[in-house]
């Protein structure tokens, strides 16, 4: 591709720092701090956790490598980079399109559910902390329409102010100081859990690998979180490769975002599962008790602990923060998008995002009231567009990806693209992976997850 494909007037990250903080911001998310722990302790603990950092360094490394290093080439989002290489068919056009519309349909329901964590943080702030944990307390919030709408609606409005604020002022900016408070918040609160009595039975639990606890579902589990945590397959790493200088080590960026989210996941594990061992006990139900673990587990563990105010408090700051960066990062991908495809100002672009997130944020956000009775496929409205993003669209694009890779760029020519800022140390392991063990395990999670949807599978 020639550079005249690349538009000068572009935003850009001041340089590597810049980026690696954004793209850590963005994948370090609710992902890593709830779903992430949850998983763990349902599949393996220990297990689970070598099993994740072997795929985060090898699948991980390969498609978050491919996205960032196209995407700063063609200097675009993921629709404009499918066209650069692909050509202007429809093929390439459904690829790229297919990346761009998954952040579409995360970033509204990504608001919504940030709008809860707001909520809680209010509450340990100002409220009733021992309400806070009571079993209804969850359940009456978000089936009460005005109140979760007030919420969601407060949390999206912090993410565009960032957005309009532009990428090296807002995104940038923001990333550098909610990042390192939220690494120091983590190891704050790891440090608190682990040190209570009883919880290290959970340490032993999340650190140490169990064979005996490995299934093949444990990969399978393992694959769908990577994809969640590093903010694969969802345009983002497109777009913000775009916003990458040309003279940033795009390899050694890339592993310090690997690092840099491993490092928070295992932190929210280390927070959250010795934590549950030593308040609740390490029962089956209690380890995996999935999305409600957030919001209903953890409450009832901070009222058990002393300083509850203080301890739930920080939680919920931190979980904030990381939301925010990965919610920031999904809206920006959205505006990025429409910027490029629709040839408008970024102005205008924002302001179509804030339609977006409206219309569909507010589906999802009076699915669990007003909307309570419409289902799809059995789904409430928030679980529907989770299902149809993560589990359908999402490898889906990670296989376009893997092909415009492999038969529109070329292997040869990718790796003369990444050499022009790294040496490419893992060249032999991104071609075997690219080429053929990454589309398998695509269609592998593809599968597995739509007939665990309609019942004939379990996940």
């Amino acid at each position: 591709m020639s550079d005249s494909g690349k538009s000068a007037k572009r935003s850009s990250f001041s340089g590597s720092i810049g980026y690696v903080m954004a793209a850590a911001g963005s994948a370090v998310g609710l992902g890593n701090i709830w779903r992430f722990p949850y998983l763990a302790a349902k599949y393996g603990g220990g297990a689970f956790l070598l099993v994740y950092i072997i795929l985060v360094v090898t699948f991980g490394y390969t498609l978050m490598l491919s996205e960032t290093a196209l995407g700063r080439k063609a200097r675009k989002s993921a629709v404009g980079t499918f066209k650069a290489y692909g050509g202007d068919n429809g093929a390439s056009r459904l690829g790229g399109w297919i990346n761009a519309i998954v952040p579409m349909i995360i970033a509204p329901y990504y608001c919504v559910i940030g709008g809860w964590v707001f909520k809680y943080l209010y509450a340990y702030i100002v409220g009733d902390v021992k309400e806070a944990a009571g079993d209804s307390y969850f359940g009456n919030f978000i089936t009460s329409t005005s109140g979760s709408m007030f919420w969601f609606i407060v949390f999206a409005a912090f993410t565009m102010v960032v957005i309009f604020m532009g990428v090296e002022s807002g995104i940038e900016k923001v990333s550098k100081f909610m990042m390192p408070v939220l690494v120091v918040l983590a190891f704050v609160i790891a440090i608190y859990s682990m040190t209570r009595p009883d919880a290290a039975e959970g340490v032993k639990y999340f650190l140490i690998p169990n064979f005996h606890h490995f299934s093949w579902m444990t990969v399978v589990a393992a694959l769908g979180q990577m994809f969640y945590s590093l903010s694969l397959a969802m345009g983002i790493l497109y777009t913000y490769g775009s916003y990458m200088k040309d003279d940033v080590n795009i390899e050694h960026a890339g592993n310090q975002v690997q690092i840099f989210d491993s490092l928070v996941a295992i932190l929210a594990g280390l927070m959250i599962i010795p934590a549950v061992f030593a308040y609740s006990g390490g029962t089956a139900k209690n380890l995996s008790a999935g999305p409600s673990l957030m919001f209903i587990t953890l409450p009832k563990v901070f009222a058990d602990m002393g300083g509850s105010r203080i301890v739930g408090a920080a939680f919920f700051v931190l979980v904030l923060f990381a939301a925010l960066t990965s919610s920031i990062s999904l809206a920006e991908t959205c505006t990025s998008t429409f910027q490029d495809e629709l040839k408008i100002s970024r102005n205008k672009a924002a302001w179509l995002t804030v339609v977006v997130i409206f219309v569909l944020g507010s589906l999802s956000s009076l699915g669990y009231s007003a909307l309570s009775n419409v289902t799809i496929i059995g789904m409430q409205m928030l679980d529907f567009f989770d299902f149809a993003s993560n589990s359908v669209l999402m490898p889906i694009a990670a296989f376009a990806t893997c092909l415009l890779v492999v038969r529109k760029v070329g292997l040869d020519k990718f790796s003369d693209i990444v050499k022009e800022t790294s040496p490419f140390r893992r060249e032999k392991m991104y071609r075997v992976f690219v080429k053929y063990i990454a589309p398998v395990f695509l269609m592998v999670i593809l599968l597995s997850s739509i007939l665990s949807a309609f019942g004939i599978f379990s996940l």
